[in-house]
């Protein structure tokens, strides 16, 4: 594409991915994603107390970023599952995700996303039927603020094993909350598909009507290897699926299928995560010049 890839979309990354908490302060990782005019967008998971929360809002309000809102980390670290066939735990998950809700607005977020929980076959439908529940309840509260609900798409059988799930399973899941709620879309991540055993043309064209938020990344699903499953490695890393090809296919399809929309950019964040001892700053770069040498090969 001769055009920039900020033409067309919000390039964001995730906070906590590309500066894990370990080994970055929160508010010094904020400021320095903040100043890297690479970045439209920023998202964020919940922050632990109120001043570093100020803090934060401070420097959104300054950046003229989009802010985004993740509570994937919220669920997956504490076990809480939106779609938990005993009432009241998924009464618990909910509560979890209106905190979240009130969080993301008070840092200036226009929605949160978040992911289905663990399932088992045999209640597998009643399952679906919690989900549902629990992502109205949300739009609806949501609603009220004009804010969004994104729920990312998931592998259902490798790692996170969630209930949404392949892309047939979210599409139907996606219209049956389009019914009632009209402030509901669905993630894509990049990292995910190869995990869900389905390919970029598959997803993009089944979800199509209800994608509102992208992710790019990469994943190992070869057992037995190094980084095996949902683990967001960086783009090269021994084994893994993805690399400049595959992220050429992805933007190629999203351009054939309208995703290439200049004034009303769809946010599409850099999901990738050092692994073990590796530098978060060059990891960073790694994954810009991937994006730009995928970007630079899309055909005009």
């Amino acid at each position: 594409m001769k055009d920039p890839i900020q033409k067309y979309f919000q390039v964001g990354t995730l906070q906590w991915m590309s500066h894990p908490p370990v080994n970055y302060p929160l508010i010094e990782s904020v400021k320095t994603l903040a100043c890297d005019p690479y970045f439209a967008a920023i998202e964020v998971t919940k922050v632990a107390d109120d001043e570093t929360r100020s803090d934060m809002k401070k420097i959104f309000e300054q950046s003229h970023m989009e802010v985004c809102y993740g509570a994937q980390p919220t669920l997956l670290e504490s076990g809480l599952n939106p779609n938990d066939v005993n009432e009241e735990g998924r009464k618990k998950a909910e509560a979890a995700l209106i905190e979240a809700i009130d969080e993301a607005e008070y840092i200036g977020a226009k929605g949160i996303s978040f992911l289905a929980g663990k399932w088992e076959q045999e209640t597998k439908n009643q399952a679906y039927s919690q989900l549902l529940k629990t992502t109205r309840n949300l739009c609806d509260y949501a609603a009220k603020k004009g804010m969004m609900i994104e729920l990312e798409v998931f592998d259902f059988n490798m790692d996170k094993s969630v209930l949404i799930g392949p892309a047939p399973y979210a599409t139907q899941f996606a219209a049956d909350m389009r019914m009632t709620n009209n402030n509901f879309g669905l993630l894509v991540d990049l990292s995910h598909i190869p995990t869900t055993h389905e390919t970029s043309r598959f997803v993009v064209q089944t979800l199509r009507p209800y994608i509102t938020h992208l992710h790019i990344g990469n994943a190992v699903v070869e057992k037995g290897r190094e980084a095996y499953g949902d683990k967001h490695p960086r783009f090269g890393f021994p084994n893994s699926a993805n690399d400049v090809e595959e992220l050429v296919d992805f933007f190629t399809i999203l351009k054939e299928e309208g995703f290439f929309n200049a004034k009303n950019p769809y946010v599409l964040s850099i999901e990738v995560k050092p692994w073990r001892d590796e530098d978060g700053e060059i990891i960073l770069a790694n994954t810009k010049r991937v994006i730009n040498r995928a970007w630079a090969l899309v055909e005009d």
